[in-house]
């Protein structure tokens, strides 16, 4: 049967004001890329041998980045016309989605499992065990900026505040009153959700990008304090020497007061890094089982009522102040583990470790992963930070494979590897209720 001719003119009218519509925001990105790269690359500049500078063009190769942005951009925008979002849940048959739904069931635990055997398998590899520690390490900020973006919807570009308040915290403490790292761990973590109660004062009416604004430009208030207090942290020189954990008070050294000695085994330097691993581990753990139990909880109720709708939840009579407070505190003392734990495992911090690209990247993880999701928080941060090893050969041009990545994910997947959203109590069965109910508002 044939198509009615005003139905065929339709649809020619939407495909060319959609082809238009492409080929503006590819020719607008273009400009955009032409500015950005114009200094970057068009133009190359060296010192002379007299102390002159010395210039010359590229425009070859601006040429090129400008036009690989105005296709990429096209190429982009088709394939988001022609499959979009992909709906598995949709896309699967229920046999399969039940099959899914057990495998991930499974990979939690497995992954657990793996990673506690990790030492064992790895333990003459010492590039294995740093990096496994590295990665349990962003694991837990992960974890613990999922808390604030993902369950209570605070958008947070300013984490690394905490992570350094943490990490200079136990520093200070150890190096300055001689207290072990198992006094100093709670005290981080203390100090940091203090600072955390802090940024929650000024950004209670702030939402959306105002709050990402405050809370990048408290994170960049903080490492400019570390820089500039030299008096106390020691500025842009940092603060060595920090002493290592210990294991009941029993040193991880070669003499005959170190463990090894009192266990009469050999020693080894791997017994240090098995050491940490364990100790980044049951830290993480303790992240994560205290996020599960916070969100059974009332508080955990109200952050995610906060991020699906303030104004309702202010309606249904909860304490925004308070709901934002906490989930700031709570994301923030996570943060204060992690950089005690940092510091006492670098033995030496400075201001370079808590930069923004630092809140950029757990920011990264935790959208990549899934905002709400442990599970795939867990598994972006070993792709991200196992994928910046595994491509380090590629020097800088690893950046734009992970920037090409993110743009892929962020199509296909746009709320991460597994998104989850659904509200942690909800009634399971629907339940019939009479007329008059209904008429009193009750239905």
């Amino acid at each position: 049967m044939a198509k009615p001719a005003h139905a065929a003119v339709t649809s020619a009218a939407t495909a060319e004001i959609g082809a238009a519509f492409i080929f503006k925001k590819a020719l607008i990105s273009a400009l955009v890329a032409l500015v950005l790269f114009s200094l970057m690359i068009g133009v190359r500049t060296e010192a002379g041998p007299e102390g002159g500078l010395i210039y010359w063009t590229r425009f070859g190769d601006l040429a090129g980045m400008v036009g690989g942005v105005f296709v990429g951009s096209i190429v982009v925008e088709l394939l988001r016309m022609w499959w979009g979002p992909v709906d598995t849940a949709k896309m699967m048959p229920a046999g399969a989605r039940k099959t899914l739904g057990l495998a991930g069931r499974i990979v939690g635990p497995a992954l657990l499992i793996f990673t506690v055997l990790v030492p064992v398998i790895f333990y003459n590899q010492r590039y294995i065990l740093d990096l496994g520690i590295l990665v349990l390490t962003y694991v837990m900020l992960g974890w613990g900026l999922n808390i604030v973006v993902g369950l209570a919807g605070l958008l947070d570009l300013g984490y690394v505040a905490f992570y350094a308040v943490g990490a200079y915290s136990y520093a200070l403490l150890a190096t300055n009153f001689g207290l072990s790292f198992w006094i100093c761990l709670p005290l981080a973590g203390i100090l940091a959700a203090f600072w955390g109660v802090l940024l929650g004062f000024p950004v209670l009416r702030l939402r959306g990008d105002y709050l990402a604004i405050v809370t990048l430009a408290f994170g960049e208030i903080i490492r400019l304090v570390i820089i500039n207090w030299q008096d106390l942290t020691g500025g842009p020189n940092g603060i060595s020497g920090i002493p290592r954990p210990t294991v009941f008070g029993i040193p991880l050294t070669p003499g005959p007061n170190g463990l090894a000695a009192q266990l009469g085994i050999p020693f080894s330097p791997t017994h240090r890094l098995v050491f940490l691993f364990y100790l980044i581990l049951i830290l993480a753990l303790i992240t994560n089982w205290a996020t599960i139990r916070l969100r059974r909880l009332p508080i955990g109720r109200a952050w995610e009522a906060l991020r699906e709708d303030e104004v309702a939840c202010r309606a249904l009579g909860i304490n925004t102040t308070t709901t934002k407070l906490t989930a700031f505190a709570t994301g923030a003392m996570f943060g204060g583990f992690a950089g005690a734990f940092f510091a006492t495992r670098q033995g030496f911090i400075s201001p370079e470790s808590f930069t923004f690209q630092e809140s950029a990247l757990v920011l990264a993880i935790v959208v990549l992963g899934g905002m709400g999701s442990q599970l795939g928080v867990a598994l972006a941060a070993v792709a991200l930070i196992g994928g910046f090893e595994l491509f380090r050969g590629l020097d800088q041009f690893r950046m734009l494979v992970f920037g090409m990545a993110m743009v892929l994910l962020m199509i296909w997947r746009p709320r991460g590897l597994i998104g989850h959203r659904a509200p942690t109590v909800y009634l399971q069965h629907k339940q019939a209720i009479s007329s008059d109910l209904v008429k009193e508002g009750h239905g």
